[in-house]
């Protein structure tokens, strides 16, 4: 599948100003967004899950798909909408994760996941306080196990701290295992990425950015 924001924003310019983007199966892509709410705009957006007020989003070149959008995309970890509370622990998240994909939610099965996942240790410890990387890498094979999808967009990891190649390195397993995955992040970390000669997808796309940025 392939997903695109075609010149798509949000607000008077404010929310969001016009942004393209492109993201396929297979492929990891790191989007650069600033400010404390588009990075969150720009994930409803790209995940379906908001309409923009101008411009268009894509499935495999066709417009008026958002629905099918939606159900095929998950939009991990975004502030204030999809991210666990911070005081709730990693067990508690498993199993709001779990039964939103439609998965048995109980302590046994908590407890199977976590262990599966090699965080059965962590179950106790609050989220907030869970390793980046680690809290990513369960949020998102949590995420994958909901019927129909096919894509990811992570949004704002590096607001957890650590070392970003961390969470990019799950990005791009993800996308080794055919996932489609757009990563929205910061320009600090994006810059850490781009210095270490980390590539921006795993099919080395362009640098995806708004265009008041790239300007």
């Amino acid at each position: 599948m392939r997903i695109e924001l075609i010149d798509a924003a949000k607000g008077r310019g404010e929310a969001l100003p016009p942004t393209s983007l492109a993201f396929e199966s297979g492929e990891a892509v790191r989007l650069v967004v600033e400010t404390e709410q588009r990075p969150t705009v720009v994930g409803l957006l790209a995940s379906g899950r908001m309409r923009p007020d101008a411009g268009a989003l894509l499935l495999d070149g066709e417009r008026g798909r958002r629905r099918e959008v939606r159900h095929r995309t998950a939009l991990v970890d975004a502030p204030r909408v999809s991210d666990p509370e911070p005081d709730v622990s990693l067990g508690g998240a498993i199993a709001e994760e779990l039964l939103y994909a439609g998965v048995p939610g109980d302590p046994r099965s908590v407890r199977r996941w976590a262990a599966q996942l090699g965080v059965d240790h962590l179950r106790a410890l609050p989220i907030a306080d869970v390793e980046p990387a680690v809290r990513i890498r369960v949020l998102a094979e949590l995420a994958v196990l909901r019927d129909r999808v096919e894509a990811i967009v992570l949004v704002s990891p590096d607001r957890h701290g650590g070392d970003p190649r961390a969470w990019w390195a799950e990005a791009r397993r993800l996308a080794d295992r055919g996932f489609a995955v757009l990563v929205v992040c910061g320009e600090a970390a994006d810059a850490v990425l781009r210095a270490d000669g980390t590539p921006e997808s795993a099919e080395g796309a362009e640098h995806a950015q708004p265009e008041e940025a790239a300007a």
